[in-house]
C-alpha cells in the first residue's frame, strides 16, 4: 500500500468546494440579502435558513472530521477485539461504543459494514449504527446548545436513543437472518493511502450530510413561513398528533445528527416530548439512510429493519418524554 510520501495528493475544485463557497457567501452576505428582501415573510425564512446553518455547520464540519480519522486511522479489526465474543452481551457494549464515533449517521453505515466484514455479529454492528449518530459527543453538545434552557433534553436523547439502538440489537439478533444482509465494501477506501481515503471519506460525508443539512435548513425556514401558525398551534396541542407529525417530519427531512437539534428547538410551537420523538428519529430512520442502508445492506433488509426502527424510536422517545416532561 503505498505512503503518503510515496502517493501525492491531488487537489481538484468540485461539489464539495463549491457547497463550502456557497455556504461562506451566504453567511457573508446575509445582511445585504435580507436587505433586500423587503416581504417580512421572505426576511423571517432567511433568518431562520441562515440561523439554523451558522449553529450547525460548525458541529457538522467537526464531527465529519473526526469521524474520517477514526474511519481511517483506527484499524478496522478493533473493534472484533473489544467486543464481547457472547452476541448479546456485545450489542449493548457497540452501542455504547458510539459515544467514540463523532459524526453523522451516513457515516455510520459504512462503518456498520466494515464491522460486519470483519467479523462483528450483525446485531452489534446495528446497535452501533443507530447509537454512533446520537450518544456522541459532538451531537450530544449541540444539543446541549440548541437547548439551553432544558439540558435534561440532553440526558433525554442518549438515553432514549440508547436505548432504541440496544433494543433493535438484541431484536435483530432474536429475529434477523443473515440472508437479509449482503455484506458491503467500501471501495473509495481500500486500497487507498491514508491521506488519500482520509479526503475521500471527507468528501463523501461532506456532501451527504452537508446537502441535506442545507436543505433541512430550507425546509424549516419554510415550515415556520408557509404553514399557518394556526395549524402548527392545533396539531401541537394534540398530543398524539404532534408526536407523529414531527417523527413523519423527521424521516422526510433527512437532517444530520449534528444539526437536527437547531431544527428542532426552531419548531417551538410543539412540545418537548414531540421534539425529543423529531430527535430520536431522525439518525435513525430517515429517507436518505433508508436509501442508503438499501444500498449497502440490500433491500430485504431496508424493508424489514427500517419499519422495526421507526416504530421502536417513536415509542422509546415518547415513553422517555412522558416520564421526564
Amino acid at each position: 500500500m503505498p505512503t503518503i510520501s510515496q502517493e501525492r495528493v491531488t487537489w481538484r475544485f468540485g461539489s464539495v468546494e463549491a457547497l463550502a463557497i456557497l455556504l461562506v457567501t451566504l453567511v457573508a452576505l446575509r445582511n445585504p440579502l435580507a436587505a433586500l428582501v423587503s416581504d417580512p415573510r421572505l426576511q423571517t425564512w432567511t433568518t431562520v435558513f441562515v440561523s439554523v446553518m451558522v449553529q450547525a455547520v460548525p458541529f457538522l464540519i467537526f464531527g465529519v472530521a473526526l469521524s474520517a480519522v477514526i474511519a481511517v486511522f483506527v484499524p478496522r479489526s478493533f473493534w472484533a477485539r473489544a467486543l464481547p465474543r457472547h452476541p448479546a452481551a456485545a450489542v449493548p457494549v457497540a452501542g455504547l461504543a458510539g459515544v467514540v464515533l463523532p459524526g453523522c449517521e451516513c457515516g455510520s453505515v459504512p462503518i456498520a459494514g466494515s464491522l460486519m466484514r470483519r467479523g462483528v455479529t450483525p446485531a452489534a454492528a446495528l446497535a452501533f449504527l443507530l447509537a454512533a449518530p446520537a450518544i456522541n459527543p459532538i451531537v450530544l453538545t449541540a444539543t446541549a446548545v440548541a437547548f439551553p434552557g432544558n439540558p435534561e433534553m440532553v440526558a433525554a436523547r442518549a438515553g432514549a436513543s440508547l436505548v432504541v439502538a440496544v433494543a433493535m440489537g438484541w431484536l435483530w439478533l432474536r429475529l434477523g437472518r443473515s440472508e437479509w444482509i449482503r455484506l458491503p465494501r467500501r471501495s473509495d477506501l481500500d486500497g487507498s493511502s491514508r491521506a488519500r481515503a482520509f479526503w475521500a471519506s471527507c468528501r463523501h460525508d461532506v456532501m451527504h450530510a452537508g446537502g441535506f443539512l442545507v436543505l433541512g435548513a430550507a425546509a424549516a425556514a419554510t415550515i415556520n413561513v408557509v404553514v399557518p401558525e394556526s395549524w402548527m398551534q392545533t396539531l401541537a396541542a394534540e398530543p398524539v398528533l404532534s408526536v407523529l407529525a414531527l417523527a413523519a417530519l423527521a424521516v422526510l427531512l433527512s437532517i444530520c445528527s449534528e444539526a437536527d437539534a437547531f431544527v428542532a428547538a426552531s419548531l417551538s410551537q410543539f412540545s418537548l416530548t414531540s421534539r425529543l420523538v423529531f430527535l430520536v428519529v431522525g439518525p435513525m430512520v430517515d429517507l436518505k439512510l433508508i436509501a442508503m442502508q438499501t444500498g449497502v445492506f440490500g433491500r430485504r433488509f431496508a424493508a424489514r429493519f427500517a419499519p422495526a426502527t421507526f416504530v421502536a424510536a417513536v415509542l422509546t422517545g415518547a415513553g422517555v418524554g412522558a416520564v421526564i416532561w
